[in-house]
């Protein structure tokens, strides 16, 4: 009897293994054919959180944790730190940076709100009132005098006369945030400290809609897509679209690499059809097919770093920002 079960014992260990490769090389992404993103030389080692450019695409700004501050006058080839003097000996972490033109914003924790109108060649600090919900957390310059900035706690406020006035757009905040992010069109989606629902508001509402989240797995992050799609991140590497138009109903979420261990923090569309997905351990994942079907980019891989943000200014001009001063530049192929 032993000497048959012997044999079957070993045949089922051979079958079990089998599956599991099979099940392994179902889940291992196919390499991009060409690597687009480049790892810029930086004057810092700070975490960066953001970045903006004026009307004229060579010349931007990008801000991160301990006041750091650099610019670019070649399209983010290279970059200069540029150190502001704001009097109080505080230490800032910059959060959000963004242009209109030559007019821009920079806002910061604690409290700060600095505004340009020569395309940064001199910055001043916008007063801000100490009943304040919150921090200041992103701001999006809207045109000129013109300026719409939320707190870390959820309040919207919007200013045209360059910063003097602030207009509330929701009557309260809706509690500490994750992230936040902005359409467009002036929508907002918003996802709670600990992940565990999101809220939605667009013009003319006078309150943040909560919503629960779409499974049992805690947000990461969400944000909106350019073919009329939200889209959410969560725990252990799911990725979910919204239908388009319509962001109360969502399709099946996603793994495009269900076997990875680390977690995917930022999506961003180049264009409707290619989606761009950062993460841990220099984690990055694209697809050409608007989120068919994945492909990964194995040469970043060996980029030291967690990549938290992907901005794409244009299609052609588009940065990944990363922990310990790490910032790729993207760049077409030839």
């Amino acid at each position: 009897m032993y000497s048959i079960l012997k044999p079957l014992k070993q045949l089922l260990i051979v079958l079990v293994a089998v599956l599991l490769c099979s099940s392994c090389a179902r889940n291992f992404l196919s390499p991009i054919s060409y690597n687009p993103w480049q790892v810029v030389p930086l004057p810092t080692e700070e975490t960066l959180s953001d970045v903006a450019f004026t009307d004229d695409l060579s010349h931007g700004w990008l801000v991160g944790k301990n006041a750091t501050l650099l610019e670019t006058t070649d399209s983010g080839k290279s970059w200069q730190s540029r150190v502001l003097d704001l009097g109080d000996g505080q230490i800032y972490s910059f959060t959000s940076v963004s242009f209109a033109g030559q007019e821009g914003w920079i806002t910061g924790q604690p409290s700060i709100l600095l505004h340009t109108t020569d395309g940064g060649k001199s910055w001043l600090r916008v007063p801000l009132s100490e009943k304040l919900p919150g921090s200041p957390y992103t701001i999006t310059a809207l045109a000129a005098n013109s300026a719409e900035m939320t707190t870390d706690v959820g309040a919207i406020y919007q200013t045209m006369d360059g910063g003097k006035t602030w207009q509330a757009m929701v009557q309260e905040a809706v509690g500490v945030l994750r992230n936040i992010a902005r359409s467009l069109d002036g929508k907002y989606v918003a996802v709670s400290s600990r992940g565990s629902f999101y809220s939605t508001w667009e013009p003319g509402q006078i309150a943040w809609q909560p919503n629960n989240r779409t499974s049992s797995r805690r947000l990461q992050n969400m944000g909106f897509g350019q073919d009329g799609r939200m889209w959410l991140l969560a725990r252990g590497g799911s990725v979910q679209f919204s239908q388009p138009g319509d962001s109360a109903q969502w399709g099946e979420s996603v793994y495009p690499e269900f076997a990875a261990s680390w977690g995917l923090l930022d999506l961003a569309y180049r264009t409707p059809e290619e989606i761009w997905i950062a993460g841990g351990s220099g984690n990055l994942l694209v697809s050409f097919d608007g989120g068919q079907t994945w492909q990964k980019d194995r040469e970043v891989e060996n980029v030291p770093s967690n990549l938290y943000r992907i901005i794409f200014i244009t299609p052609e001009q588009g940065f990944i920002l990363g922990q310990q001063g790490v910032l790729l530049k993207y760049q077409e192929a030839a």
